[in-house]
């Protein structure tokens, strides 16, 4: 008897991943701060990368934010999906639409799992500098919070 076809990739039960992506739409902001946080908490231990759909310069307030934390994303060289074409993940964690879309084109040949975590875009707060500040903290937070949760939580073992 023949096995069962395999869940899409989109939707398929994994054990614990080995390399992840974060991607966001310019690669600046959120998916950066979510591969610093990641790469903090997880070590060694799980490979990660972070793109986005289109390259911009790097952010002073991200960088800024990330460093009240001890986590220095100063020399991050924003990077596109189009330069990951010989690199593998298995798991995508999107953080804005755009990139979902794109991931889960990226991901269409992977056996690689992608989620969806809509993540406020700080770029977008005005005001005094210590608004914008306080708007890239909520997101780095709410990042740090996504991450430890998810990638500590129990895995299927990968049979």
């Amino acid at each position: 008897m023949a096995d069962p076809p395999p869940a899409p990739p989109a939707t398929r039960a994994r054990g614990r991943p080995q390399s992840v992506l974060f991607a966001c739409t310019l690669n600046a902001v959120r998916s950066p701060m979510a591969e610093a946080i990641a790469r903090h908490y997880f070590g060694r231990s799980i490979h990660f990368a972070s793109a986005g759909l289109k390259r911009a310069e790097p952010n002073g307030f991200a960088a800024a934010v990330m460093a009240e934390i001890g986590m220095d994303i100063s020399p991050h060289n924003p990077r596109t999906f189009e330069e990951l074409e010989d690199e593998n993940y298995d798991l995508i964690v999107t953080l804005s639409p755009e990139a979902h879309h794109r991931a889960l084109e990226f991901a269409r040949d992977l056996a690689a799992e992608v989620v969806y975590w809509p993540t406020p875009d700080p770029t977008a707060a005005t005001g005094s500098r210590d608004i914008i500040l306080e708007a890239y903290r909520e997101t780095r937070d709410r990042l740090a919070g996504r991450i430890k949760s998810y990638l500590h939580r129990p895995w299927e073992s990968q049979g």
